[in-house]
């Protein structure tokens, strides 16, 4: 395998706090899939799950060199959990067909989070 790219992101937890004090579930709805929604809400402290999350997919767009936009939205990423607990990315709609198009193989993903921050790094490797 070939490294197509990397990326990285730090969110403040505040400022994922402040989003869905303002926006509510609107703001949710819009950037995080369903499971994800599921998986995070069920955590002690829900907006650090959350803003782990947001880090992972501008992470993933920064790796693939599209920002989010046309070839890459939102929700055509979801953060689940393997049973090891390893974190995975799963691509669906316009994401997975420009993964598929750039022969973009498998995206590598690593969350971290403490009381103010969360961060991620993404790793795309080609074919």
């Amino acid at each position: 395998m070939k490294l197509f790219g990397i990326g990285i992101d730090v969110v403040e937890v505040e400022r994922i706090e402040s989003s869905m004090a303002e926006f509510g579930e609107r703001f949710a709805i819009k950037i995080f899939t369903e499971g994800e929604r599921a998986y995070c809400s069920s955590q002690k402290r829900p907006a650090i799950h959350y803003a782990a999350r947001f880090a992972a997919k501008e992470a993933v767009a920064k790796a693939f060199g599209t920002g989010i936009g046309k070839d890459l939205g939102w929700l055509d990423m979801e953060i689940v959990r393997k049973d090891s607990g390893e974190p995975e990315l799963v691509l669906s709609g316009v994401g997975m067909a420009y993964a598929k198009q750039k022969g973009i193989a498998e995206v590598k993903i690593s969350l971290t989070h403490a009381q103010h921050y969360a961060a991620a790094n993404a790793v795309a490797l080609g074919e």
